[in-house]
């Protein structure tokens, strides 16, 4: 019962905040006579929608990359640090190669990727998958090693084998490790999507905001960024609701 009440409290919180800043938008606006193409007023950027900018299908190609690069470097991610779990040497010779190459500025690497891969949703995805595999590995690979040596030391003397171990002591422990390196993620993916749509491409609605932007139609970019964070926030929520079914949650924390 009290965590009922407490999801109904944070969501009423959620909804106010939204509104409140909706509402500080509207009369910055109003009362600033602030002009149109400077910053168009919430009910000017919803009626955007109306506007013939093939806004769906805009909106469904950025989800996809965005989607696509996310799980992408989740598996990635994920299987690559159990590798670096198991053996020390693939962490020595791997580890430095990719923290170097995560080191190159994404928006550098991004006119590359485009001439390696033409332009489009696959390239996208690679841009998003590239910025966004760096937190999901280092924090699986951090949540992997942090097992309490007495257990380690239970569980081998009871003759468990590394595939045990694995699936029972170092997976379920990882598991908060590996969604808040998702949640880092779902927010760098989103980013990652923009970025590459920026540099080159001919739908989605990074894509659109440049050809708005030429017109000065600030409504319609407006509205392409809400969508974008639209589809930001599902993905988490998306994380947040696997978290929930998969991780197990203290019944202290739960009740306090």
């Amino acid at each position: 019962m009290r965590s009922k009440q407490s999801l109904w409290r944070r969501w009423t919180l959620a909804v106010l905040v939204h509104v409140v800043l909706i509402a500080i938008w509207h009369f910055w606006v109003v009362l600033g006579d602030v002009p149109p193409y400077v910053m168009a007023t919430p009910w000017d950027t919803l009626m955007a929608l109306g506007e013939d900018y093939d806004w769906t299908h805009n909106t469904l190609v950025t989800a996809g990359e965005i989607f696509l690069g996310f799980f992408a470097a989740v598996i990635f991610g994920v299987g690559i640090a159990v590798l670096f779990s198991w053996s020390s040497l693939t962490t020595e010779l791997m580890m430095p190669a990719i923290l170097s190459t995560n080191m190159i500025p994404k928006v550098a690497l991004g006119p590359i990727i485009i001439v390696w891969f033409s332009y489009g949703f696959l390239p996208n995805s690679i841009i998003a998958f590239s910025i966004c595999f760096l937190p999901i590995l280092l924090t699986t690979a951090r949540g992997l090693t942090e097992i309490e040596p007495d257990l380690l030391d239970l569980v081998r003397a009871l003759r468990a084998s590394r595939w045990q171990v694995f699936t029972k002591i170092q997976l379920p422990g990882s598991l908060p490790y590996i969604f808040s390196g998702m949640k880092v993620a779902v927010v760098l993916a989103v980013a990652g999507a923009i970025v590459g749509e920026f540099i080159a491409s001919g739908e989605g609605l990074g894509y659109l905001m440049l050809q708005v932007q030429v017109t000065l139609d600030t409504a319609a970019m407006l509205m392409a960024v809400l969508l974008t964070t639209l589809i930001g926030v599902v993905l988490y929520g998306i994380v947040i609701g696997l978290e929930k079914l998969v991780v197990v949650q203290d019944r202290r924390l739960e009740g306090s």
